[in-house]
């Protein structure tokens, strides 16, 4: 793996965790600090997810 696709890849599981995560926050009703855990948690799974899913489609 190169420098540039390294980076290009952070830059996709940033941007997926950084939607997942507002979307988390704007869900819910109170926030403390086990729900930004477990939110922040979720989102990295899903940003996860949906780098292998798009990579999946995309034969990346």
């Amino acid at each position: 793996m190169t420098r540039r696709t390294a980076l290009v890849a952070a830059a996709e599981l940033l941007a997926w965790w950084v939607v997942l995560a507002l979307l988390w926050l704007v869900l819910i009703s109170t926030v403390d600090t086990l729900e930004r855990v477990v939110g922040a948690s979720a989102a990295a799974v899903g940003a996860l997810l949906a780098r292998a899913g798009r990579r999946a489609v995309s034969w990346r």
